[in-house]
């Protein structure tokens, strides 16, 4: 199988479906808005309660006005997420905002001495969370300067005279609402934000094992390049050599001799054609020789070449569920598919399966054999570079198999059969109606 390793590491076809860093950050600043609708609602509730209800006089028009300029920035806030990028500075921005809208709403109702004022709490844990360590320092002490000036200025609370005796339980009562408020919505929300922020984690933890894989696949493709060069020059010379020798009487007249040579002749040209297509693969262009094609025409092609070059090895195939099914190939694609036709040969000399099939929108291309399966430790690793019970240097076409696979979409399954031996699956999607093999 002619094997162009340098095309594998070209630009994925699409960009990994994770949460960037960017759009973790946006779904925080999400959460914040969340968080300021419940404080907006809280403060409506708890404003008339305490003003209609319980009968303390509180500046409503200046109460209500800060509760609807909390409803207005969330409204714009709204709009800017899906405008603008966010950034570390506006949520530290959006936080600080949130303890100024509190602190003026503390300053109208008793400063200090309001049991709510342990809400701070609640901007300052999450700002230590979200915002880099500067930022988060400068929302701290932000809040330790407004706390400080409601404990020295503030509008205090006037209570009706039938109210005076149980001031002492009201205020009890306001801080243990406030200490399970402030409990709530930080486990709430906390927990929201800690998923974000581990979906980033592995998001550039993925990144960054790709880059290496994408690293290891180039370092891979530069040494075939430079093998292939020097291999041009002894296989022009073994090709030489053998047309010599079937020129010689001697030779020729043996049958036994001249087929082996007919043969090695075979042999030869067939890694010329290698060392060909892998030096054509180093200078092609990015994007070059992909084409959407019909699924089944695909199979029976690796196929008939992987055939001849392991005639002992029995395979059966089955390509018939994929009729009218296209999918996006290129060599490297068809070099995957050889790659578990030789593990599995490996595995099992005495015959091997191929099953291809169309599920959904997907093509499931499953390889299987009767060998001895995989251990536990590998089928963890499936798709790692060097993960073979073949011995060292081995266990290279898994990783590029399951290269190919990501790069297209895809995925590589492997499991083992209960009868034994192992079932290795190469999931693609297929190609979309409408896109027809050149």
């Amino acid at each position: 199988m002619n094997a162009p390793i340098i095309s594998l590491a070209r630009q994925p076809a699409s960009p990994i479906a994770a949460p960037s860093p960017e759009g973790t950050a946006a779904e925080n600043m999400r959460q914040l808005i969340t968080l300021r609708w419940l404080a907006a609602g809280g403060q409506l509730l708890t404003i008339l309660f305490v003003h209609r209800v319980l009968g303390v006089p509180l500046p409503l028009g200046a109460m209500l006005g800060l509760v609807a300029l909390l409803g207005i920035v969330n409204l714009v806030g709204r709009f800017m997420l899906s405008a603008t990028r966010t950034t570390n500075f506006d949520i530290m921005l959006a936080l600080l905002f949130d303890i100024g809208v509190l602190t003026c709403q503390l300053y109208l109702s008793g400063g200090a001495s309001n049991p709510f004022v342990s809400l701070y709490l609640l901007q300052v844990v999450l700002g230590a969370i979200l915002l880099e360590i500067w930022s988060a320092w400068v929302l701290i002490g932000v809040a330790a300067v407004c706390y400080a000036g409601l404990a020295v200025s503030s509008r205090p609370l006037l209570f009706p005279s039938n109210l005076v005796d149980r001031v002492a339980t009201l205020t009890l009562t306001g801080a243990w609402i406030s200490f399970v408020l402030t409990g709530m919505l930080l486990g709430l929300f906390v927990t929201r934000i800690t998923r974000n922020l581990r979906a980033r984690d592995a998001y550039l933890a993925d990144l960054r094992q790709h880059a290496a894989e994408e690293d290891g696949i180039v370092r891979m493709g530069l040494f075939a390049s430079g093998a292939a060069h020097e291999l041009g020059t002894p296989l022009a010379s073994l090709s030489v050599i053998l047309n010599d020798w079937r020129r010689m009487p001697r030779l020729a007249a043996d049958p036994e001799l001249a087929g082996e040579l007919e043969e090695m002749q075979a042999e030869v040209r067939r890694c010329k054609a290698i060392v060909t297509d892998i030096l054509h693969s180093a200078g092609e262009p990015r994007g070059e020789a992909i084409a959407s094609r019909p699924a089944a025409a695909l199979i029976e092609e690796v196929v008939a070449a992987w055939r001849p070059t392991h005639a002992g090895v029995p395979l059966t195939h089955d390509s018939r569920g994929l009729a009218n099914a296209s999918v996006v190939t290129d060599a490297s694609l068809r070099q995957a598919i050889w790659n578990l036709l030789d593990n599995a040969a490996d595995a099992c000399p005495d015959g091997i399966m191929l099953v291809a099939r169309r599920e959904g929108d997907e093509m499931v291309i499953a390889v299987t054999d009767s060998g001895p399966g995989f251990a536990p430790e590998q089928l963890a690793t499936i798709g790692r570079p060097y993960q073979s019970g073949k011995g060292a240097g081995h266990g290279m076409g898994l990783f590029l198999a399951a290269t190919v696979a990501r790069r297209q979409g895809g995925r590589l399954e492997a499991t083992n059969r209960a009868g034994g031996g192992a079932d290795v699956r190469l999931v693609l999607p297929l190609a979309p109606r409408g896109r027809s093999a050149p």
